[in-house]
């Protein structure tokens, strides 16, 4: 097996169990592998540490698969599903529990399969890899989800920007079992939402929200919501079954406001006000015609990718608060979000909280909004934790 040995003192966040090394840790490397092929990364002396993907073309040249002791035993289809059977159990009755036929399933880093992300459907699973070492690995993978969830198909979407960073080309397309619909119907509790797994964002659907959802339905009986950068309406059409009085849905996707339409007639509702255009501008609008809402939500996409363009990112997560701040009726709230991984919660708390005054309102802080259960965080790798939010009370 071919040796990546690190620099003096670039071993310890490895040695903590971070599964990123990034290119200058690198000292030197025994013979250039393969992009995928699984490597021993060694400390300075020559120390074992574990195994991982060897990326050539990513500023993180390895992402470990397993550490220490872990790292003794072969990297083969058994090792990938035995970590799918954790994933899973890891888990275990949460259907059940949030009432639901649709769960992420691998988590990526998160449960130790670096570029892997997979997401159920009712009987469809869609996965993406985004990684040099997911795409070396995809056939067991899919292998040993497609047996041990009994799903009858596996789709792929591994059309995410990371895969271009890993020197990877797009790849959509059936992996495995039959071809799914065009669109899948799932569940959330009493909620319905159709799911397009060949052409929606990430693979379908914002799963991660799940949990958001039934809080800003729970607070929208007989109040008027604004639902902005609202998608395929999932708050708006969670709303307004719970009751809102009136629901309004901002996109500048015409696809995505389709797909809002099909929601909201999907679960029997009456029509919802649906407006196409830049929601900034059309935030600018509301505030200048002076209308209000009881319950504004902000879900924007993602402002961030990286550290070096926080700044801008904060200037637009600012903006964006102090317009939805000012469209809030006296007594109302607000749920505001962020899922830039590069913006950390206390900075995007301190962000809400500038705007919250150069709007001249008083808020304060119900709830600390994160990302859904399913969607699981490692201790050892603070990078998974991206979805933030806040819901909040307007004065």
């Amino acid at each position: 097996m071919k040796l990546v040995r690190l620099k003096p003192g670039r071993d310890r966040p490895t040695r903590h169990r971070h599964p990123w090394i990034f290119s200058g840790a690198v000292d030197t490397v025994s013979r250039e592998p393969e992009p995928g092929e699984t490597v021993l990364v060694a400390d300075a002396e020559g120390r074992a540490l574990g195994l991982g993907a060897w990326s050539p073309a990513s500023q993180i040249r390895v992402r470990l698969w397993a550490f220490g002791e872990e790292a003794g035993g072969a990297l083969d289809d058994g090792f990938f599903d035995a970590r799918v059977a954790a994933a899973l159990a890891v888990r275990e009755g949460m259907a059940e529990r949030f009432d639901t036929d649709a769960l992420r399933l691998v988590n990526a880093e998160a449960d130790g399969l670096p570029g892997v992300t997979v997401d159920r459907y009712g009987d469809v699973l869609v996965g993406q890899f985004a990684t040099a070492g997911a795409e070396r690995n995809k056939a067991a993978i899919v292998a040993s989800l497609l047996a041990r969830t009994g799903a009858k198909s596996v789709y792929e979407r591994s059309d995410v920007d990371a895969r271009r960073r890993e020197g990877l080309e797009p790849a959509v397309g059936l992996l495995a079992g039959e071809e799914p619909p065009g669109r899948v119907v799932i569940h959330e509790g009493p909620v319905r939402f159709e799911v397009d797994v060949r052409e929606g964002h990430k693979t379908g659907f914002y799963l991660d929200q799940r949990e958001n959802r039934r809080l800003v339905a729970a607070a929208a009986r007989g109040r008027r919501v604004l639902n902005a950068f609202c998608y395929t309406g999932g708050f708006g059409v969670a709303a307004q079954l719970a009751g809102a009085a009136a629901v309004t849905h901002v996109d500048l996707s015409a696809p995505a406001l389709g797909q809002a339409r099909r929601n909201t007639a999907l679960n029997g509702l009456p029509e919802a006000e649906f407006i196409q255009g830049n929601v900034f501008q059309e935030l600018r609008a509301f505030r200048d015609r002076a209308r209000s809402f009881d319950l504004v939500v902000l879900d924007p996409p993602k402002f961030a990718d990286a550290k070096a363009q926080a700044a801008k990112a904060l200037r637009g997560y600012k903006d964006i608060n102090l317009l939805g701040l000012k469209l809030v009726s006296p007594g109302g709230a607000l749920a505001t979000f962020s899922c830039s991984g590069a913006i950390d919660p206390a900075t995007f708390r301190m962000v809400v909280a500038e705007a919250a005054r150069d709007a001249g309102r008083r808020v304060r802080i119900l709830r600390e909004l994160r990302q859904a259960p399913d969607h699981v965080e490692s201790l050892d790798f603070p990078e998974g934790f991206y979805l933030k939010g806040l819901f909040c009370h307007v004065e």
